[in-house]
């Protein structure tokens, strides 16, 4: 199989030059993830929200890798703040019950705008 790139249609994997995911042979290597609205470029407010917000692009981006949630191996989730922690781990709680790929919670000091409050990046293998 070859390497295939596949887009959210953020203006940021345009100007950063970037992939939302690539697809080499049968993992799916896909891009940190912020809570962005691709379509209208807004973001909701809080972690929680804004993780929902990422898991949405990131079941939206596996499927069109020919996947889904269940094919994660692998989380790295980025928090700004440690009381958004649990918030957070919550959502991801709920999405990854079934799954539970190996995962780590990072706090970090920032991200690449004020707004964003949790990025999460994955990796999983096709089906």
């Amino acid at each position: 199989m070859r390497r295939r790139l596949i887009t959210s249609g953020s203006p940021f994997e345009r100007d950063y030059g970037y992939s939302r995911a690539v697809v080499d042979g049968d993992t799916v290597y896909l891009s940190g993830t912020t809570g962005y609205d691709y379509a209208t470029m807004t973001m909701p407010e809080g972690a929680a929200a804004q993780a929902e917000a990422c898991w949405r692009t990131i079941r939206s981006v596996l499927a069109e890798a020919g996947t889904d949630l269940a094919g994660i191996v692998r989380a790295t989730y980025y928090v700004i703040d440690r009381d958004d922690a649990e918030a957070v781990l919550a959502v991801c709680g709920r999405v990854l019950a079934d799954v539970r790929p190996a995962a780590t919670i990072l706090v970090v000091a920032g991200l690449l705008r004020p707004e964003m409050r949790v990025e999460i990046e994955v990796t999983a293998r096709t089906r």
